[in-house]
């Protein structure tokens, strides 16, 4: 392990919960490992060792981000994505290659609508002129997880929201089976909802037929609960 991690992992194995972890992992399907740490309690060893070890330098930063993606405790992609967002400012062009790489190593949704809505987001803000063309692989890709960031990378825009581009994408996976992507449909336009409730009426009248009936109870669940549907 690199010896940036070292102690970090130290202070996780230190703190383990064995059956805390097993619970976790059940949760997860059985996909990752845990060293079965509460959100505070690994936020809190994560501070710690930031205080103490700062951030990793920039010549070394993506060396470390892959390294705790390669761990096998899930504490460790946690810890990465903390990192990511603390370095996100500064964040250079090509940092959306090292995105692409996570979102499609150890997929789940847990750190992809992370890296999405957060890293992805505001990365195609900073950079606007690369958004069509990822977000265009991305959809060609045949992917789960890379069509989900395509759908889910707007999350916060509101105002700001390309709604040409997001109804082009929904448009092109109407009719997928997968739950992430009708979920992730549903998702996106309950988020905008919020910003636009009248347009996002209108398009789930639009495609009625069309979307799947998971598309549609998210997208207007907040309206209905708001008692505005």
């Amino acid at each position: 392990m690199n010896p940036y991690l070292a102690p970090l992992y130290n202070q996780y194995y230190e703190h383990r919960n064995i059956d805390y972890a097993t619970a976790q992992k059940k949760y997860m399907k059985g996909k990752f490992d845990y060293f079965g740490l509460r959100s505070p309690q690994r936020k809190d060893i994560s501070k710690a060792f930031l205080k103490e070890h700062g951030l990793p330098d920039d010549d070394r930063f993506e060396e470390i981000i892959k390294e705790c993606w390669d761990q096998p405790q899930r504490e460790f992609q946690y810890f990465a994505m903390d990192l990511l967002a603390k370095k996100a400012k500064k964040a250079e062009i090509c940092r959306v290659d090292l995105y692409e790489y996570l979102i499609l190593s150890k997929s789940w949704w847990d750190t992809v609508d992370y890296l999405a809505a957060r890293m992805v987001g505001a990365h195609f803000q900073k950079f606007p002129g690369i958004t069509e063309d990822y977000t265009e692989k991305w959809m060609d890709s045949e992917n789960m997880w890379l069509q989900r960031t395509a759908i889910l990378f707007q999350l916060g825009y509101k105002t700001n929201t390309d709604l040409d581009l997001l109804t082009n994408y929904i448009e092109r996976l109407l009719g997928s089976k997968e739950f992430f992507i009708n979920k992730a449909i549903g998702w996106i336009l309950r988020e905008y909802s919020k910003t636009d409730a009248d347009w996002v009426i209108q398009y789930v009248k639009n495609n009625e037929d069309k979307l799947a009936n998971l598309s549609k109870r998210e997208a207007l669940k907040w309206l209905v609960n708001k008692g505005k549907r």
